[in-house]
């Protein structure tokens, strides 16, 4: 069967007319298979929604009990009937829950990627290679400039820093869906073993993270209404990036900005953000990554959906894979 048949984009986001669904779609549609809990991915409205349990909890965390009519849990493996089309889920190793969708019928295999990572990440299952015709793979970090260092150096920064300014509070911001309970994981995996304040916004994800088996250590609500400033001295506050601009931020003891993601690598945007401590951490693939993914693989075709496609398209052509970019629309990069 020629992969464009059984897959191929729409203005709702791919779409599978034999199984007669779509794959992360944009806006509500009447079955949706979805990666993973990352709102660019993960919408609600959708009649019927397939996803990993977790994925499914996660959504309903964030969107509330009816954000679809009806879901269907399937686990890591496990082989599905849609319609005539055999679907299975794979880990993505990007967030909790996180998947990577493989669509095969007549023969031909597809496998959706979803957002991806192939580092070591304790707050979720680690990426699993699915050998397949056709692979689609993001490229948010898609150019060679893009190297992601040890994440292990990038708390060593965040250590130096406390030991520099004892008295001032470190402001780390990170995405409340996974950024949050990696970096938060990255600090006991490294020997902080003092409270960790969490912004509000955080309490539910990071509760559903522990209720899932992942150790976060002792973690308190960041709330300023009730405290000093003084109790917040030394101490490590992770938040959303968008709330360091506001009072809550003002309201910390010297509030010291830090931001994790992999796009802290490129120093004038952190300057321009106002980030003081730029840590350099990412769940997504970097360049060597992306193309090392590719190489293993050694898939027939390699669709690019959304980030920097035209490089990675470049690179495999330049290497006898035929390669073609899917210009996707309302994928953001989110979660960095």
């Amino acid at each position: 069967m020629r992969p464009d048949a059984l897959l191929y984009p729409t203005p709702d986001g791919l779409y599978c007319p034999e199984g007669q669904f779509h794959v992360d779609p944009v806006r509500p549609v009447a079955r949706a298979l979805i990666t993973h809990g990352h709102s660019d991915h993960a919408r609600a409205g959708h009649r019927a929604v397939m996803a990993t349990r977790q994925t499914l909890d996660i959504m309903r965390i964030r969107y509330g009990e009816g954000f679809c009519e009806s879901e269907q849990a399937v686990g890591f493996g496990e082989e599905v009937m849609v319609d005539g089309v055999r679907v299975s889920f794979h880990p993505a190793g990007h967030v909790l829950g996180s998947a990577q969708i493989a669509i095969e019928k007549a023969g031909t295999r597809i496998v959706v990627s979803g957002d991806y990572k192939r580092r070591a990440d304790p707050t979720c299952a680690a990426y699993v290679p699915v050998p397949c015709d056709v692979f689609i793979t993001e490229a948010t970090f898609g150019l060679p400039v893009f190297h992601h260092p040890d994440p292990a150096g990038e708390m060593a920064k965040l250590y130096a820093s406390l030991r520099r300014f004892p008295e001032r509070t470190h402001l780390i911001g990170a995405y409340a869906l996974g950024k949050a309970q990696r970096v938060i994981r990255l600090l006991r995996d490294t020997g902080y073993d003092a409270p960790i304040y969490i912004h509000g916004a955080m309490e539910r994800l990071c509760a559903y993270y522990v209720s899932q088996g992942i150790d976060l250590g002792e973690l308190r609500p960041a709330t300023v209404e009730t405290s000093e400033k003084a109790d917040f001295k030394g101490a490590i506050v992770v938040g959303p990036s968008s709330a360091f601009a506001d009072r809550w931020a003002r309201r910390f003891n010297e509030p010291l900005p830090a931001f994790a993601s992999g796009w802290m690598m490129i120093r004038q945007r952190a300057k321009q953000q106002g980030i003081e401590l730029p840590l350099v951490i990412s769940d997504h693939c970097d360049w060597p990554e992306l193309t090392e993914t590719i190489t293993d693989l050694a898939p027939d075709e390699v669709w690019v959906t959304h980030g920097r496609e035209e490089a990675l398209v470049r690179w495999c052509e330049l290497r006898g894979v035929k390669a073609k970019p899917l210009h996707l629309v309302g994928y953001e990069d989110e979660a960095e």
